[in-house]
């Protein structure tokens, strides 16, 4: 359910577009003046994102537990003057930024939540973190660039905050926990309990917002561009658990029992016809993969169980619950073929599709390309998942990707997300806040 740009499919989307900038005829509301004002205003707390980056890459906090940086981020908002919620969804951070003239309500936002990963950049200011993550001890990293998310938006903040009295409207700033997921389960009722975007919707985080927008830092694209779509752009994620039932037996006589591993293993070849020969994918792309399987204590014991954990990814709600229904389908009748049980449940996370919805994707453009320089394109299909597509379901939403690959680095080469390598470009910071900046400028003074 996490955001990964492919560098592949990037650099074949790139190339296949030419790298043609993009550009749009249509007017923004914001003009180059009020964008040489924001510009110079970002520019101004430059250095202290970088300075706030890195502390929070130093001391990043799983899901759920972002507790130092939800402070970091709610003392710099109300040093600006903001009212400012805490505790939102859970750690979340709110800080309401009123104009000085009336008008719409807008909401920006950045994620805070970092990963259980061993850093292996070699920064100094590298994590040496740990904490408790499924009752074990995990060292703890930004690996998916939320510490810079978090950096650019306070920057943002910082910006608009100065320019307060000629702003028609309000800014909301959305400090999101638990955005890599929660390790939730569903109660006796079935009922499971909201984390991140979700959680933050039900406490009220929306209220009155008339539009979202959010980026996502990358280094599989090239520096200081914009990569956005409309339509469909990250898919839809479902956990997938398959419990394999069996009967144990000895190794030596596998015949007196019924073997789960030698099911499992079927199972998960098997799964790989629901993609290449069930789903039609001539309409959307989809993605199962089997990525835990559990069975077994020793090597001559034939076990009763075999769990295996797995992901969904979709870009259609049709096609959703047609692999849905394929796959238990599948696990079920290929089990049952060597005398075993399959039983198959999906959840308790899953993320809907991120899409930004045409006309305010449309209605956008203008101003992203003059905060960009025209640097704005069109990039594939990515099949990580995003739950900023939890705030989409509520208001129009438009999320995009920007480009900071580290100094020397081939974007189509660099550490993707995720990865223990994983570092940005922090010169870029200035031209995320300053798009986020424009973004919210240029809604507020839209008719």
């Amino acid at each position: 359910m996490y955001p990964r740009l492919s560098s592949m499919a990037l650099a074949c989307g790139l190339a296949a577009s030419g790298m043609t900038f993009g550009a749009s005829a249509q007017a923004q509301a914001l003009d180059a003046a009020g964008l040489q004002a924001i510009e110079a205003a970002v520019n101004k707390v430059a250095p202290k994102m970088v300075s706030w980056r890195r502390d929070i890459h130093a001391h990043p906090e799983l899901s759920g537990q972002e507790v130092r940086t939800a402070k970091l981020v709610a003392e710099h908002l109300k040093k600006l003057g903001m009212e400012v919620q805490t505790g939102v969804g859970g750690t979340g951070v709110v800080g309401t930024l009123r104009g000085g003239l009336p008008g719409k309500v807008v909401a920006l936002r950045a994620d805070m939540d970092a990963l259980p990963v061993q850093e292996n950049t070699g920064l100094p200011f590298a994590s040496n973190a740990k904490a408790n993550y499924l009752g074990k001890e995990v060292p703890v990293m930004h690996a998916c660039g939320h510490d810079a998310h978090v950096a650019m938006l306070m920057g943002a903040a910082e910006a608009l905050a100065g320019m307060k009295a000629q702003l028609p409207g309000t800014v909301k700033f959305l400090f999101q926990p638990a955005e890599e997921g929660a390790p939730v389960e569903a109660d006796a009722n079935g009922k499971v309990p909201s984390f991140g975007a979700r959680a933050m919707i039900e406490a009220g985080a929306l209220k009155d917002v008339q539009a979202i927008y959010g980026l996502h830092i990358t280094a599989n694209l090239p520096a200081g561009v914009v990569g956005y779509r409309n339509g469909p752009l990250m898919a839809g994620s479902d956990n997938i658990t398959i419990q394999i039932e069996g009967r144990g037996g000895h190794g030596s006589s596998p015949w007196s029992a019924i073997d789960p591993i030698v099911a499992a293993s079927q199972v998960v070849l098997g799964l790989q016809t629901v993609v290449s020969r069930q789903l039609n994918i001539s309409q959307e792309p989809a993605v199962i993969t089997i990525g835990q399987i559990q069975g077994g204590t020793r090597y001559n014991i034939i076990p009763d169980n075999v769990e295996m954990l797995g992901t969904l990814r979709t870009f259609d709600e049709g096609m959703r619950q047609d692999a849905i229904q394929r796959i238990t389908t599948t696990a079920e009748s290929i089990a049952a073929s060597s005398g075993a049980k399959a039983r198959v449940r999906f959840g308790p996370v899953a993320y809907p599709v991120t899409t930004n919805p045409a006309a305010l994707t449309q209605a956008s453009l203008p101003a992203l390309n003059l905060a960009m320089g025209g640097k704005t394109m069109v990039i594939p299909k990515v099949s990580g998942s995003e739950d900023f597509s939890e705030f989409q379901k509520v208001t129009p939403g438009f999320f995009y990707f920007l480009g900071a690959p580290p100094k020397g680095k081939d974007f189509t080469k660099a550490p993707p997300n995720h990865s223990a390598l994983f570092d940005v470009d922090e010169d870029q910071f200035p031209v995320g806040a300053r798009s986020l900046a424009a973004l919210a400028v240029d809604f507020l003074k839209r008719p």
